[in-house]
């Protein structure tokens, strides 16, 4: 989920080792400590893609929801061109102008889609040992009202696909402001989220989406 702001005072920046970033930042800590109560979120996004073949990067609005431990349910333009939603045993990713819906399970054999998956809920970390099983801590930088953690995704797969995630919080109700995905290919993507809401009554429909007859169903990992 990330807006930086003009801070001109009060700028502090700490460089921590991978090894105790959590243990050595009292805010890091805290924003940790704070994802043990959050068992839904949902907040309005605003994604902005930056690619090296493009002069001006793309942006588009959306809408996310979330609900612990790893659904998820992301909706980006209005009306919406891309759906993305996580559920138990598969990810669905759904384009309503073609029809057209893609389904990834997520079974034992997909080790390698699963480590990919997990990158897409990054800003949700149940508690430190999560975080840290899944990523090295490379920094955290900020100002005392937010704090950017830089990540690097421990599975190789997936770091070779995209190699740093910046999470940003902010410090005062340690709410998820931003996420940043830096890929491999130079592009990013940045999602920044505004009016979010913790632990809002979420209808298990969102994250159930029913596809009419008329959609055309694919799983692109099947051989």
């Amino acid at each position: 989920m990330l807006v930086v702001g003009c801070f001109l005072c009060l700028f502090t920046s700490a460089l921590l080792s991978p090894a105790h970033a959590a243990e050595n930042h009292p805010a890091l800590t805290a924003w940790l400590n704070a994802q043990t109560n959050l068992q839904t979120w949902s907040a309005d996004v605003t994604q902005t893609r930056t690619l090296k073949t493009l002069t001006q990067p793309l942006t588009n609005t959306g809408h996310i929801w979330f609900a612990a431990p790893n659904r998820f349910r992301w909706e980006i333009g209005h009306p919406a061109q891309t759906i993305a939603v996580r559920q138990a045993d598969q990810l669905l990713l759904v384009y309503p102008r073609l029809k057209r819906a893609e389904r990834y399970p997520l079974t034992a054999q997909a080790g390698q889609w699963k480590d990919m998956l997990a990158l897409m809920d990054a800003g949700f970390p149940r508690d430190q040992s999560d975080l840290e099983g899944r990523f090295n801590i490379l920094s955290l930088t900020g100002t005392n009202e937010i704090h950017h953690v830089a990540l690097q995704p421990k599975s190789a797969v997936a770091r070779r696909m995209m190699p740093l995630i910046t999470i940003s919080f902010s410090t005062n109700d340690f709410s998820l402001r931003a996420t940043e995905l830096q890929f491999t290919d130079g592009s990013t993507m940045r999602n920044e989220f505004s009016n979010a809401a913790v632990n809002p009554k979420i209808d298990a429909a969102t994250f159930a989406p029913v596809l009419d007859a008329d959609y055309k169903i694919v799983e692109p990992l099947k051989k």
